[in-house]
């Protein structure tokens, strides 16, 4: 196992990686299937993101085969199903770091600002709309949202979560 510094280093790095290379250098190898087939999953991290198809962590962070836990929702918002996975994730699996990784240009947040919620979507848009508490500029309400994600998952389960933006027109993750 490795501490949550030591897993927040690995992402800034992944993150290093990505920026400046046209392919990331993973391990999605048959090999580490096979492994991690046999011998299970050790994510170093669980990162709640966005279901936003621009928003990739593995690439993003230069993450292989069974180094993250990756739960995504639109709007990377935190309910009942989202809870249990992260607390599968840090009570089974051990990852020592949890992070919420919201996104530039979010469609769900952008929804939220523009009260466009219809359907089961609003079901979505409510909980940002609730999170953005009267914010209007597109990029505050998206770390805004992160932040009140984050906010429930210490309420719910006690666990402390980081949060970041990542830039979908550059690739950079601020960690906030």
């Amino acid at each position: 196992m490795i501490s949550s510094s030591d897993a927040l280093t690995r992402l800034k790095e992944g993150n290093k990686k990505y920026l400046s290379s046209a392919a990331p250098d993973a391990d999605i190898s048959a090999k580490k299937r096979e492994y991690t087939a046999q011998n299970g999953q050790t994510p170093y991290a669980t990162v709640i993101t966005c279901s936003d198809s621009r928003v990739i962590p593995e690439a993003i962070f230069s993450a292989g085969i069974g180094e993250l836990f990756v739960i995504r929702t639109a709007g990377n918002t935190v309910g009942n199903t989202e809870l249990a996975s992260i607390e599968y994730a840090v009570s089974h699996l051990k990852t020592p770091l949890v992070l919420v990784l919201a996104h530039t240009g979010c469609g769900a947040v952008g929804a939220a600002l523009n009260k466009e919620g219809h359907g089961f979507i609003k079901q979505i848009t409510d909980v940002i709309e609730t999170a953005l508490n009267g914010e209007t500029d597109p990029e505050k309400a998206c770390i805004k949202n992160a932040l009140h994600s984050a906010g429930v998952i210490k309420e719910k389960l006690g666990i402390d979560a980081m949060c970041a933006l990542y830039k979908i027109d550059t690739g950079k993750v601020e960690f906030l």
